[in-house]
């Protein structure tokens, strides 16, 4: 068991909490066996669950039928899924050459509640890789986190990890990982390729994977990403997460609750992952502006509602709802655009439903999920003086799920671990952050 001066030397000694601050946690968070059990198969779903949403997003872009034995179709599938896009990166994500493609490194967001996990989120370019990583081994003192990232490129020649500027606080994280393979894997800038006839270069060598650590909607601030992606499409690198933005919306997890397309993911998922999801996953709706319903019409709401401006109107009791940027935004990840209903004046409830009304105008759209409060725990956290003290917190877990040969496996959690009264959970001075036990 580390010591509280042990802990915090070693974290003061790494630039990955470079300007943090946090409490430090007194031990590793422990799931329970049916946790692990659930965690695992949790895993298996979310693969199923991208492999789904291609095959959803392909067919309804090119018209086709959804279903193997019945002409079921959903072109307005496509049309949300690329509201917004260039072009040029729908063309992308497309091509042939992608097919089949998914991220490598899956990271649901989840919540433990009073009726078990509750996923509110699913990542495709997670951050705390390598800050998960760190913390295994000043805790546990071993991390599988590097080597089975390393085993998802298969055999893979050269490997860069590419952050960009927008993305610069994750860097140290990465150079932690990159340390342990040093002749295999570098860390750059996105900028710092040079992209010619038959490949892709890194300081004159040879490039076989890049790995994307930049966002899509940064594309318009990064030089080389056309080259790339017409090097993706001729074969002479692989970038991994694809450029495919339709697997990167917070609207897929509406799209999965969508009582249209039940039987569409019934078929592509298998009952066994479908029911596992629809149980953790809270329902959520797209926040899609709309004008003049047929008189018989509403909205796929939490409650019948002919416009959206309707939720503004809401009493604090019927706000047991979250607002938050679908994706493709510079506000989509971390909490830069989330608003809890039931935590928010009646003013800044309004505020954020006109936010997400008007942001859904010009094509960014936003989604309402259900708020899933979670349980109160317990866990030791480190007082100022260094005493061990159990705490009563609210967590929020992500495990990371590495792909090896297209199967999951799950090689470590990352536990941020706050104070009872914050309804939105992320790193923050009065949180803490602890790796999780699977033992």
């Amino acid at each position: 068991m580390k010591t509280f001066s042990e802990l915090k030397s070693a974290c003061a000694g790494t630039e990955i909490f470079s300007g943090k601050t946090w409490k430090i946690a007194a031990a590793p968070w422990t799931f329970s066996t049916a946790e692990i059990e659930e965690l695992n198969q949790i895993g298996f779903a979310a693969t199923a669950f991208y492999r789904a949403l291609e095959r959803l997003y392909l067919a309804s872009a090119e018209n086709k039928p959804l279903l193997r034995n019945a002409d079921f179709r959903a072109p307005w599938v496509a049309e949300l899924l690329d509201r917004g896009k260039p072009q040029h990166l729908i063309a992308h994500a497309r091509a042939g050459t992608l097919r089949g493609k998914i991220p490598p490194v899956i990271r649901p967001d989840l919540l433990i509640t009073e009726n078990g996990f509750a996923l509110t989120e699913l990542d495709s370019v997670p951050g705390g890789i390598g800050l998960t990583a760190f913390l295994e081994e000043i805790y546990q003192g071993a991390s599988n986190i590097p080597k089975h990232f390393l085993e998802t490129f298969g055999n893979a020649g050269k490997i860069a990890i590419a952050v960009s500027d927008e993305a610069e606080t994750y860097r140290p994280e990465f150079e932690f990982i990159a340390k342990k393979f040093p002749k295999k894997i570098s860390v750059c800038k996105p900028d710092d390729f040079e992209i010619r006839t038959g490949g892709v270069f890194l300081s004159g060598e040879r490039v076989d994977v890049v790995y994307r650590f930049f966002e899509l909607f940064d594309l318009k601030n990064l030089h080389n990403t056309g080259a790339l992606m017409d090097a993706v499409e001729h074969g002479d690198v692989v970038v991994t997460p694809p450029m495919r933005p339709f697997q990167e919306e917070k609207m897929s997890l509406a799209l999965f609750h969508h009582p249209s397309l039940e039987i569409f993911w019934r078929e592509a998922l298998g009952e066994i992952h479908y029911a596992l999801l629809k149980k953790i996953i809270p329902p959520t709706w797209i926040v899609e502006p709309v004008k003049n319903l047929p008189a018989c019409a509403t909205l796929l709401a939490p409650k019948a509602i002919r416009e959206w401006r309707e939720l503004a109107a809401f009493p604090r009791r019927e706000r047991n709802l979250v607002l938050k940027a679908s994706g493709f935004s510079e506000n989509a990840w971390g909490a830069r655009s989330v608003t809890v209903g039931e935590d928010a004046s009646q003013a800044e409830w309004a505020a954020a439903v006109e936010n997400a009304i008007f942001s859904g105008t010009k094509n960014s759209l936003y989604v309402l999920q259900a708020f899933r409060k979670p349980a109160r725990l317990t866990h030791e956290i480190f007082n100022a003086e260094g005493a061990r003290v159990p705490v009563n917190v609210r967590g929020r877990f992500c495990p990371y799920y590495f792909l090896n040969g297209g199967v999951p496996k799950l090689s470590g959690a990352l536990a941020t671990l706050c104070p009872p009264d914050k309804k939105i959970i992320h790193g923050m001075s009065v949180a803490s952050l602890a790796p999780c036990s699977f033992m």
